[in-house]
């Protein structure tokens, strides 16, 4: 029997509905709800309390001349992808008057009245994943997320779909070309340096993912709504990416959290920075030295949030993702076994439906006045 796809409104029309309750497929359960609150609030009470921040690597010294200045700048990644899994970027090379014009067309976007972004509404259901979306609550639990958003592949250019990016604002394609353009530089000196960390050359974490030809960009401009319960919603649900590097450019709206030391952790907004994750694939080659951090996505009730995440993936079916074997000996023996990213994307999705309906089973039991039966 299908699963029931139950359409989500746009999380946009209810915040300006002026509801003062959220409606309960927002909510999320009580054993998600650690650390959980409203994100300007969260910020705040993490640094007066003196909690570990993400760390804030500067990419500059890579493009030194001098040897220790590369090296220096090599370890301070290194150190961050293995320990965190995520870092904040400064000296990326993007220039800020670009970053500043992505941020512009992104909120033109959304600013628009709702009939005018539906033009570009993707039908999920029917495979067309790029455009306009909300999440479809077609999984055991029912939930959703309070974001809205719009994806859609950036690059290589000759695999875009012009025809589905936002016409209006008018400049909003030449400007998202542009910083694709200067991105993917960044792109391969962030996996140059985690190369030379793991002490291969430089090219070689890049060619294992698709080179310049086949590494795709996907771009989701995640927009969160203002939200009148901030502590019992998400706008994006815990979850690692299966991308080899996600990066991320936001508003100026904290909302990052991520999952370190069993607690939550919010980023703050660090000005000329932007923030990379490692990913899956990531994780997999390096057979398991640098980290896939557990992340998601707080809302606030004063300020609406927008986010920029470009995802790094390799093609689906022509590259085999395994540790690589320079990184595999008889003291540190592969940790994952050979699969596609296909198969990477089918296997979690597998994992992902199983413990929702395992956690709709336990909570149906429970509803009913009988203990849960855990038997694995």
């Amino acid at each position: 029997m299908p699963t029931k796809v139950y359409i989500a409104p746009r999380v946009e029309i209810l915040a300006q509905s002026g509801i003062e309750s959220i409606p309960t497929e927002y909510v999320r359960p009580v054993e998600e709800r650690q650390d959980l609150g409203d994100a300007l609030e969260e910020v705040k009470k993490q640094i007066a309390s003196g909690v570990p921040q993400i760390p804030v690597v500067d990419l500059k010294g890579f493009d030194s001349d001098d040897h220790e200045t590369k090296m220096a700048c090599v370890d301070s990644v290194k150190k961050a992808a293995e320990e965190w899994g995520v870092m904040h970027i400064a000296n990326h090379g993007i220039p800020e008057d670009l970053l500043d014009k992505v941020r512009e067309v992104g909120k033109k976007f959304f600013d628009q009245p709702i009939v005018q972004k539906e033009q570009y509404a993707n039908d999920q259901a029917s495979g067309k994943i790029q455009g306009y979306g909300s999440k479809l609550a077609n999984n055991a639990s029912g939930q959703l997320e309070w974001e809205d958003y719009f994806f859609h592949l950036i690059y290589p250019v000759d695999k875009t779909d012009l025809s589905i990016w936002p016409k209006d604002p008018s400049d909003y394609i030449e400007v998202t070309k542009q910083f694709a353009e200067h991105l993917r530089t960044v792109v391969s000196k962030m996996l140059s340096i985690l190369s030379v960390g793991l002490e291969l050359e430089e090219g070689k974490l890049e060619r294992e993912i698709g080179g310049k030809e086949d590494l795709l960009m996907q771009l989701k401009i995640n927009y969160y709504p203002k939200c009148p319960q901030p502590d019992l919603a998400l706008g994006v649900e815990a979850h690692t990416d299966i991308s080899s590097l996600s990066f991320i450019l936001h508003n100026g709206v904290p909302g990052l959290q991520v999952y370190k030391e069993n607690r939550w952790i919010t980023a703050p907004c660090i000005p000329d920075t932007m923030i990379v994750h490692i990913g899956d694939t990531l994780e997999i080659l390096s057979n398991g030295k640098y980290k896939s951090i557990l992340h998601r996505g707080l809302v606030n009730k004063e300020k609406v949030r927008i986010s920029w995440a470009i995802f790094c993936e390799p093609p689906r079916e022509k590259v085999v993702l395994k540790p690589l074997e320079e990184l595999v000996t008889d003291e540190t023996p592969a940790k994952f076994t050979p699969r596609t990213f296909q198969e990477h994307i089918e296997r979690k999705l597998f994992k992902k439906k199983q413990a929702e309906e395992a956690a709709a089973a336990a909570a149906a039991q429970a509803a009913n006045g009988h203990k849960p039966n855990i038997t694995n």
